[in-house]
């Protein structure tokens, strides 16, 4: 038996159709019923989570197709191996580490690949006057990039806390690395981004 999720179209695209019941269901709940080869089990996996590791791949390779075809590698490889989940970390964890190691070595395979930078998008208030929208968009554009210039491992930890939201632990375990290198990592990576962002003339205390 064979999982085939739907190609992705967009960040914004889920699978066709209504799930069942089962999409209330825990994600650790779902992987058990996935290891048994329940197929709408990995159909509401999928459509809970299959946006957020397209952004997060997105940032790694740089291209659409590309960050599609891993999220792809990245469900049939749960549908195969769902198994070998043992819950000793949350599930959208194992789930952001398999998505990194796919990631990865689909850039390995690419001889012209780079790390993306992460995205430093920011959303327009209503209320902003021009004078103030156009700044936070030039602001916006500096941030990405000061975020080019960290090294590649400061980049990911940056990723991973900022817009992706994980807890130092979570980070760790998708990493591979111990926790406090993660706080290190991360303390040097805001020490440099606030030299660099101060050295492109931005003033964070204003709107």
């Amino acid at each position: 038996m064979t999982f085939q999720p739907r190609q992705i179209e967009g960040p914004r695209t889920a699978l066709d159709g209504p799930l069942p019941a089962i999409s209330a269901a825990s994600d650790e709940m779902l992987i058990v019923r996935i290891a048994a080869g329940d197929k709408l089990a990995m159909r509401a996996l999928f459509a809970r989570h299959q946006v957020r590791l397209y952004r997060f791949v997105l940032r790694f390779v740089a291209d659409r197709q590309s960050a599609e075809d891993v999220v792809s590698e990245v469900f049939l490889e749960v549908w195969r191996h769902a198994s070998m989940f043992e819950a000793r970390s949350a599930a959208s964890t194992w789930l952001l580490a398999i998505a990194r190691f796919k990631a990865l070595s689909s850039l390995r395979r690419r001889s012209d690949a780079q790390l993306d930078d992460a995205v430093a998008g920011t959303i327009d208030d209503t209320g902003d006057d021009p004078e103030v929208t156009i700044r936070k968009k030039q602001q916006a554009q500096i941030l990405r990039d000061c975020l080019a210039r960290l090294s590649p491992n400061h980049r990911e930890i940056v990723d991973l806390v900022y817009y992706q939201g994980m807890a130092i632990g979570e980070v760790a375990a998708i990493v591979g690395i111990p926790e406090n290198t993660v706080k290190t990592r991360m303390f040097h990576a805001r020490k440099q981004l606030s030299v660099l962002l101060t050295a492109a003339g931005v003033d964070r205390s204003r709107p």
